[in-house]
């Protein structure tokens, strides 16, 4: 095929993919060679070599054979002294951590990147201090100084966000490494497909050809034998050859039931890092940094003051939630043509709030109130209205309306059967007191984290 073949197919290309996604990704590639029914195309980097393999692979090859050449498959090689083209952002592309593939023979690819999953979008608190920076030493792609990085914590606190991060990270300041970013289930789903396949020489290969190897939730292998054993020597050979490895979980390595011990003692040996459950602060950030996106997308929407903290003490076990919690708010209030008050918060996210409620009971929050303030719980619920008591009270009342989803009247009854005005009013005037007085701002924190703790 000559370069006057190609530039016709390039056109016919255009028309197919759309003149975007033609100047991202086919305009860099040059034809090299044809030669044995295998077309060889110079790409300047590994990264979009992989892209346009796995999304336009079939499709150059179909044209190619329709034009009457004959291809049975097709190939990239990284151009010598070429400098690299910048790949586009991740807000315009979706690509996938794979090492070098080829359109025919086994595939191996990766599972997708979120684009919204990078490391200038992830909110950086104590919980995940370590974490982040861990990550960011990693996605340097330089020497490896700790093998593997193994993450672990619950839903959402962000392990999947920082393995997306690496791998976006790696492709733009290191598109020379072979990166190969899976979920454990995709592991184990190429490990049988190879063996059905009778593949499996060809699957060692490729995954032992990696520069960095990124397993999402490794627990779920735990139990499958012949996968386990298969991932150990996987991973024993990488490490042999210097190369980094980067794992999540949803726990420990110690505490993954079913996983091999041999398998426990090598994931223990690198860095192992806890992304804490998230505290106020942290959840206060994530929530206002999708304001600043909301607002561009209801332009004129009001929010009131005191509903972001609201949602950050209410919503504290899954950032997930959280975030969806507000998506839907800024949504309903929208479609409504309503300001995003309190009242319009508790009505909307009802159901969220009482799963969200972690079972804080309005007799906790008495009896917290009352060990912090050394007075006796009989004082703070009865009658009495001196001050010793009475701040105490309305303090208990203040947090059992922000932690509690009990409505006025039922925390007045609590109260030694007050009225809703007078819960009200003590609320009020913690809300007043919180902005005036420090020592008062203080023990409203020290006691949210005792009650959330």
């Amino acid at each position: 095929m000559t370069q006057e073949q190609w530039g016709a197919l390039r056109q016919d290309l255009l028309k197919t993919v759309g003149q975007n996604n033609f100047k991202t990704w086919i305009e860099p590639i040059e034809f090299s060679d044809l030669a044995d029914g295998v077309a060889t195309f110079s790409v300047p980097t590994n990264f979009i070599g992989n892209y346009v393999s796995q999304n336009y692979g079939d499709l150059i090859l179909n044209q190619m054979t329709n034009a009457g050449h004959s291809v049975q498959r097709i190939k990239f090689s990284v151009a010598a002294n070429t400098p690299a083209r910048p790949v586009a952002s991740p807000a315009k592309a979706a690509p996938t951590a794979a090492p070098a593939a080829e359109s025919r023979g086994l595939e191996m690819t990766g599972a997708p990147l979120d684009a919204r999953f990078t490391f200038d979008s992830f909110i950086v608190g104590k919980p995940n201090e370590l974490a982040n920076a861990a990550a960011r030493r990693v996605a340097e792609g330089g020497p490896v100084t700790f093998n593997p990085l193994f993450l672990y914590g619950g839903v959402g606190l962000g392990k999947t966000h920082l393995m997306h991060a690496i791998a976006w990270e790696l492709q733009t300041q290191r598109p020379d490494l072979n990166v190969l970013y899976l979920s454990a289930e995709q592991f184990m789903y190429r490990f049988v497909q190879a063996l059905r396949d009778r593949k499996m020489m060809d699957f060692k290969e490729l995954f032992r050809s990696v520069d960095v190897l990124m397993v999402d939730d490794v627990q779920f292998i735990a139990g499958k034998d012949s996968t386990q054993e298969e991932f150990f020597h996987t991973f024993n050979a990488l490490v042999d050859q210097n190369k980094q490895i980067i794992i999540s979980a949803d726990r420990a390595p110690g505490e993954i039931k079913d996983l091999e011990d041999r398998i426990k003692s090598r994931l223990q040996c690198g860095l192992v890092v806890d992304l804490h459950p998230t505290d106020y602060e942290l959840r206060l950030g994530i929530l206002q940094s999708k304001v600043d996106n909301y607002r561009a997308q209801y332009p004129g929407l009001q929010l009131a003051d005191g509903v972001l903290e609201f949602l950050a003490h209410r919503i504290s076990t899954n950032v997930r939630v959280l975030e969806g919690a507000l998506t839907r708010l800024f949504a309903f209030a929208s479609l409504v043509g309503r300001e995003i008050t309190m009242e319009l918060t508790q009505d909307c996210l009802s159901d969220v709030l009482r799963a969200s409620e972690r079972k804080i009971s309005v007799e906790e929050i008495q009896r917290k109130v009352a060990e912090h303030y050394n007075i006796r719980l009989s004082d703070m619920i009865g009658p009495k209205r001196v001050r010793t008591f009475a701040r105490p009270r309305q303090i208990a009342m203040y947090l059992c309306k922000q932690l509690t989803s009990r409505s006025l009247p039922e925390i007045g009854r609590r109260f030694g059967g007050r009225d809703h005005t007078t819960v009200m009013h003590g609320v009020k005037r913690v809300e007043e007191l919180r902005t005036a007085d420090a020592q008062i701002s203080d023990d409203l924190e020290l006691l949210r984290r005792a009650l959330e703790a």
